[in-house]
């Protein structure tokens, strides 16, 4: 049974930093594409940071042009986890956050398994 469970989200001033955890069970993160998603009330899931396992994608690594520059998508394949770092927060960052994967290297398309989320409120 595959178990994506978030960690580190909270309360933060504008300009403050925060970091994200994501610890999976019963699949492995580093073999497959991985990402992370934001939902703000009243609005529609955003992607927002993604790892590809084709690395002729950017790299292999995309970001949602609201927080390139500002956030980054890391993964430890020895712990089986997966980071978001995210610096100089703006109000407009608030939203519950999620990791997800799939079995697929590619970001594009649905993702099959997903966290819990975790609240990140930006706010002075």
């Amino acid at each position: 049974q595959v178990q994506l469970v978030e960690s580190g989200g909270g309360s933060v001033q504008p300009g403050g930093s925060l970091r994200l955890s994501c610890a999976a069970s019963g699949f492995t993160l580093g073999r497959y594409a991985v990402g992370w998603f934001r939902q703000a009330p009243g609005k529609d899931r955003e992607d927002i940071a993604c790892v590809s396992k084709m690395k002729t994608i950017d790299g292999g690594t995309i970001y949602a042009d609201s927080v390139k520059g500002r956030f980054t998508i890391s993964t430890d394949n020895d712990k089986n986890m997966v980071y978001l770092e995210m610096n100089s927060l703006k109000p407009e960052d608030t939203a519950v956050y999620y990791c997800g994967t799939k079995a697929s290297y590619y970001c594009s398309g649905a993702f099959d398994y997903w966290g819990q989320g975790t609240q990140v409120t930006v706010s002075s």
